[in-house]
């Protein structure tokens, strides 16, 4: 029997990258699955087990307080006064630091008597790769020397103020003999020469945020503690950080995820918008390499540390190439910054990067020339689907049949005309020649038009895709959200898009499901045909806002401020498709990473669309259109940055603008609609 990918949903993680731990809900680290902590893409720990007096403490509950803790406790039973209420009893309170972590255990007693009790952790470390944990592989733990693991190039080692240390096989025991209360702490430090990356650094900006609807505060509050845990940055560029996509799996530079985040959470930072653009720029596509996907101008996919196994079969490069969509993204992500205040001279400094991206989106992303991007794994060994949805079955007709590549997505014919649009505007604010640029989007939206609009039972919308065979895959999916705002769309289809995102087969009262219900290729469980991704839900939000479509993003966006309690707040990468009809809260998918950092960002985007936002700092001039009423009844923002001052707002419930206040210089434009 094949080994199955191992399951994260009930696991307690905390993090500060590169360094993650996972462990049971009780605290404990056992072997076997994903539990451990994780550094770089090796399991630097594998066990971590304490007992007192040789039994393990009962669980009753525990907490992750903040991105980098995480707090357990656990009734001793066998010990203290005899009688139903417990006595003696363990926390466990655990910090985790870019390099390590540290657990400090605390013996609470309200016994009559106090004795001398033993506690013990033991402890065992792997070095288990990333790509292997993933798989469901096992491995025997490496045998320590003294305190400390080494294996290749990496480190572990253990301190523990005032215990003995014993080496048992392949194990060690750390043991403390107490009597009474007692609070005992011990610290692994790892290292290893061979991580690609450091943290990031820095801190993104907190902005006091107060809404009568208190959910989204405290999703809010989750959020952004999870993005500042995530942030990475290359060992030879420490200040140009970006997020990591998400932990476990992802904690690494990922083009198209990585970009995501740095652009829904534009409103905090410029500055992980510019370390994320530079990052990438750095990685740009110079020769054309089948093996890696690498073609002159594009944008990197990922990087690890070594080639990555998937589950599936496929064997990823080190360094790998394979998206379809990371390219126009990075254009995107250039020009948004750009407007929200990326200073001129940084953004001159990547027009290079620039100009060699779009001959890119302009020609070799279109290898067969019949007008649109597309894509197919020349390699034999890569991705089949290299759009967001890069699962092998993600891309199916409405019967549920999976399109034969080459494939043209839609979403990535939308980014592609996007960047092209915003870099003449961006080339064009800065006096560089634009030639031919906007004949090219303009040819892309008659081609679209004309073929990919289709006409099912849902109703008539853009497909998915075009298969090998130019035909329109017809499922009807969340993807067509991501068209609006680009500009591919006229008004009229817009609005019928928006229309057609709201209905019971795609918004499952929870966040917009992958694939619509009533598509052949569904299932709740499927990881792009019919869960919900925040992210993508986000993105669509972000769409209608900027279609003129306030109240629908209003909609589409409480659905998620309806899930986040289910995860306490800090959204998954993904979760189930089940909607409100079939269950009460939302349910996890199983092997979702947590956190993620587009999930993270998705609620800033949530703040963007809730009040209406757009800025335009070149042009000093920003933009409230807040849905009536507002989904969070009363929200005030202070201290949000913005061009080196701060923009201060304040709704009512009705959503009414009823205080702003702005940086010098700067002008409001403000038309409110309740559509």
């Amino acid at each position: 029997m094949a080994d199955l990918q191992p399951l994260l949903h009930d696991l307690a993680i905390a993090l500060h990258a590169p360094t993650v731990v996972l462990s049971g809900r009780d605290g404990q680290i056992r072997a076997g699955g994903t539990q451990g902590l994780l550094h770089g893409d090796l399991r630097l720990l594998s066990e971590a087990v304490v007992t007192v007096d040789g039994d393990e403490p009962e669980a009753i509950g525990g907490d992750e307080p903040s991105a980098d803790r995480a707090r357990f406790t656990g009734l001793l039973r066998r010990l203290g006064d005899p009688g139903p209420d417990p006595t003696v009893w363990l926390r466990r309170d655990r910090t985790v630091t870019a390099s390590g972590m540290t657990e400090e255990l605390s013996l609470v007693s309200t016994a009559s008597l106090n004795r001398r009790r033993v506690v013990e952790v033991v402890l065992a470390a792997d070095f288990a790769p990333i790509d292997e944990i993933k798989s469901g592989g096992r491995r025997s733990p490496v045998v320590p020397a003294g305190g400390r693991w080494s294996a290749s190039s990496a480190v572990s080692e253990v301190t523990a103020e005032g215990a003995e240390i014993v080496v048992d096989g392949p194990r060690l025991r750390l043991r403390w003999t107490v009597a009474g209360p007692a609070t005992l702490r011990w610290s692994l430090r790892v290292s290893d020469e061979r991580a690609l990356f450091v943290p990031g650094g820095v801190r993104l900006p907190r902005p006091r945020v107060h809404a009568d609807d208190r959910r989204f505060t405290a999703l809010l509050d989750r959020a952004l503690d999870d993005l500042d845990g995530l942030l990475l940055a290359e060992r030879d560029h420490p200040v140009d950080a970006f997020a990591g996509a998400g932990a476990p799996w992802f904690l690494t530079l990922f083009g198209r995820d990585s970009l995501w985040a740095a652009r829904l959470a534009l409103p905090l930072s410029v500055d992980l918008a510019g370390g994320t653009l530079r990052t990438l720029a750095r990685a740009q596509g110079t020769r054309h390499d089948p093996a890696t996907g690498e073609a002159p101008g594009k944008i990197l996919h990922e990087r690890r540390r070594d080639v990555f196994e998937t589950i599936d079969g496929a064997s990823l490069p080190a360094e790998y190439y394979g998206t379809v969509d990371a390219t126009a993204l990075w254009v995107c992500l250039l020009h948004d910054a750009w407007r929200w205040g990326l200073p001129e001279d940084e953004v001159r400094d990547l027009l290079p990067t620039l100009r060699f991206a779009l001959s890119w989106i302009t020609g070799a992303a279109d290898p067969d020339g019949d007008g649109f991007a597309e894509y197919r794994d020349e390699s034999g060994h890569g991705l089949a689907n290299q759009g967001w949805k890069d699962s092998g079955d993600a891309v199916r007709f409405h019967d549920g049949a999976q399109a034969k590549p080459p494939i043209a997505l839609s979403e990535v014919q939308a980014y592609q005309h996007e960047a092209v649009v915003r870099a003449v505007s961006l080339l064009t604010a800065l006096g560089e020649p634009v030639s031919g640029l906007s004949e090219w989007a303009a040819s892309l939206r008659s081609r679209f038009r004309e073929r990919f609009w289709v006409s099912t039972p849902d109703g008539r919308y853009p497909a998915l895709a075009l298969d090998g065979d130019k035909r329109p895959v017809d499922a009807l999916t969340s993807n067509i959200g991501h068209l609006l705002g680009t500009g591919l769309l006229s008004d009229d289809e817009s609005a019928s898009i928006g229309e057609l995102l709201l209905t019971s087969s795609l918004s499952s009262g929870f966040g917009l499901r992958t694939m619509s219900a009533a598509s052949g290729g569904y299932s709740p469980l499927s990881y792009h045909c019919g869960s919900v991704w925040p992210h993508d839900t986000a993105i669509v939000v972000r769409g209608l806002q900027r279609s003129g479509q306030p109240a629908r993003a209003a909609a589409l966006g409480a659905q998620l401020l309806s899930a986040a309690p289910a995860f306490d707040y800090r959204l998954p990468e993904l979760f189930a498709g089940y909607g409100v009809a079939e269950t009460t809260m939302p349910m996890p998918y199983p092997a979702s990473c947590r956190p993620q950092a587009w999930s993270a960002a998705a609620a800033v985007s949530l703040l963007v669309a809730f009040l209406g936002l757009a800025v335009d700092v070149p042009a000093g001039t920003v933009s409230l259109t807040p849905p009536q009423p507002s989904p969070v009844g009363a929200l005030r923002v202070s201290g949000l940055p913005l061009a080196g001052g701060t923009l201060d707002v304040s709704l009512s419930a009705e959503g009414e603008v009823t205080d702003l206040r702005l940086p010098p210089g700067f002008s409001v434009l403000s038309e409110q609609s309740s559509e």
